[in-house]
Order: structure tokens, then C-alpha cells, then sequence
């Protein structure tokens, strides 16, 4: 999607309909700095208010993702390019959170490492010694769950038996053995328990 031209379409729409930024803003319940980073195309309205926006600037949602009023001759193509962007948009953001993983996960082990090391080289009192491995632990007590919520939605879990690919429950993925990012779990469409990798793509 093209962030500046729905930007400038949502500008467009907003003086047909006689609105300043603020007065927008006000009818969504925002301010005018969200309103004026969407017309820059620095940022996108958030999905639970684009029907309230759609209804004040009397347009369709498929017109604002498009940047522009959609005919009836070209809306299934239209809609089908939206979604494919959407689509790649969702697989980008995943990646990302998923490399945001392995980075929280590298700087917890180093943490602990350094301080294992530490507690066992240098001279120190015993008290004190087991008060920095307990610290040590600390980062990643605190940062797994949080880990295991990026494991639970990003991307998908796929069943080795009937190749369904799914997002499992929280307490699913916190429950099952694992080997890295491969989880042993029941398919909820077969319902047979399985060693499923971790995929990007819904199909």
C-alpha cells in the first residue's frame, strides 16, 4: 500500500467534507498530530477506527487503502491487490518480530553468561556470588514470556501429519516440548500431536 497517496487522499476527502485536522481528530477521538502523520504518509489509521473514518469522509474502506475511489469495474482487482499486500505486509512484520526474538533471547544468554563468569573467576564472597547468578536469571525469567507471545503469533505452526497451518493458543505453545522453534503439539484440524516447524506463510 501506498502510504502517501492514501495520506493525500485522506487529506482530499477531509476539505470535501469541510474538516480541519482537528475536527477530524475530534470525531475519532484523537489528536491532530495522528491525523497529520496519516496525510504525510508517515503512518496509517489504526484498523478499529477505519470504518468511523471511512463513515465521516463518505468513502469505503477498499477506497482508503487504495488512496482513491474505486469503480466497480476495477474493485476485485483492486481488493485482491490489497489484500496480497496485506498479506506481505503481515509475513514483513512477523520476520521482524521473530528476529526481535532471537535478539532478546542473545541478550539475556550473554547477560547471564557475563555474570556467571564473573561470579566464578573473581574473588567474592559466597552470598554475593550466588546473588549475581540469581541475577543472571533475572532477564530471562522476565523476557520468556514475552518471547513465547512472539512465538505464539508470529507466523505459524505447521502439523507434519495434514499440513495445516495454524496459530496455536498461548498456553499451547507454552505447554509443548520444543527443539528451537519446532514444537511438539496437537494439530487442531486432524487433532494428531506432531513435531510442527514454525512457518511464515498461511499457505
Amino acid at each position: 500500500m501506498d502510504q502517501v497517496k492514501i495520506g493525500r487522499f485522506i487529506a482530499d476527502c477531509r476539505k470535501k467534507q469541510k474538516l480541519t485536522q482537528m475536527q477530524l481528530a475530534e470525531k475519532l477521538n484523537l489528536t491532530d498530530r495522528a491525523v497529520s502523520k496519516w496525510e504525510t504518509g508517515k503512518a496509517m489509521p489504526d484498523s478499529s477506527i477505519m470504518l468511523d473514518l471511512c463513515a465521516i469522509l463518505n468513502i469505503s474502506v477498499n477506497d482508503l487503502l487504495c488512496g482513491e475511489v474505486v469503480t466497480m469495474d476495477n474493485y476485485n482487482k483492486e481488493s485482491e491487490k490489497i489484500l496480497l499486500e496485506m498479506v506481505k505486509q503481515k509475513e514483513e512484520a512477523d520476520k521482524r518480530l521473530l528476529m526481535m526474538e532471537v535478539f532478546i533471547g542473545g541478550v539475556c544468554l550473554l547477560v547471564l553468561l557475563a555474570l556467571l563468569l564473573i561470579a566464578g573467576l573473581v574473588q567474592m564472597q559466597e552470598w554475593l556470588r550466588v546473588v549475581l547468578i540469581l541475577i543472571g536469571f533475572f532477564p530471562i525469567l522476565f523476557a520468556t514470556p514475552f518471547m513465547l507471545r512472539i512465538e505464539q503469533t508470529a507466523g505459524y505452526y505447521q502439523c507434519a501429519h495434514c499440513g495445516h497451518r495454524y496459530v496455536p493458543s498461548y498456553q499451547s505453545v507454552f505447554m509443548a516440548m520444543h527443539m528451537g522453534r519446532t514444537r511438539y503439539m496437537k494439530c487442531p484440524n486432524c487433532q494428531k500431536r506432531s513435531w510442527q516447524k514454525k512457518v511464515i506463510r498461511k499457505d
